[in-house]
């Protein structure tokens, strides 16, 4: 089975939005073709740089779906509403539907406390969390925010609450 398909897509903006704005509309064929072959709606995309993106299919209405695209992958792509380009989409076969950062990884498997709390949380909080601990680029800041992440759900028994988190993430900063 193919898990890779291309097409020529346009970044759009969506009207009114507060939550997603700029998007990539993906044909019905070609979500319909990746539903009939039982992949998830989780996926890997990308476009010039080759660099594949982290994201999932999400519903805009009347079967149609989108790829919703932030402004930082607009910048390291060289994008902007209206441009036209090809976009091909993989499978994305990793746990997490996210990249793993190397530090939160080491971590659990040392600590199986904090190894516990965080597989009992969703699939989108892990996804959450895993996003905010890599997206730092020096190891020593992502290392810290794993170390407090972690710390956190001990704490608090896993009950996951993002606004406590970032006071925590702020107080390890002292």
């Amino acid at each position: 089975m193919r898990t890779e398909k291309t097409f020529e897509a346009t970044l759009e903006e969506m009207p009114h939005s507060n939550i997603y704005n700029r998007h990539i509309k993906v044909p019905k064929k070609v979500h319909a073709d990746w539903v009939k072959n039982n992949l998830s709606k989780r996926i890997l995309w990308s476009i010039s740089s080759g660099e594949k993106h982290s994201s999932a299919f999400m519903p805009y209405g009347n079967g149609i779906y989108f790829i919703n695209v932030n402004r930082a992958v607009c910048k390291k792509e060289k994008i902007d509403v209206g441009d036209t380009f090809q976009i091909s989409l993989f499978e994305d076969k990793s746990k997490y539907g996210i990249p793993l950062p190397e530090e939160m990884e080491v971590l659990l498997e040392q600590d199986m406390e904090g190894n516990k709390y965080f597989h009992a949380l969703t699939p989108g909080k892990q996804r959450s969390l895993l996003h905010i601990i890599g997206k730092p680029k020096s190891s020593d800041i992502r290392l810290r925010k794993a170390i407090t992440s972690l710390n956190y759900l001990k704490l608090v028994h896993g009950k996951l609450d993002f606004k406590e988190l970032n006071q925590a993430f702020k107080e390890s900063n002292k």
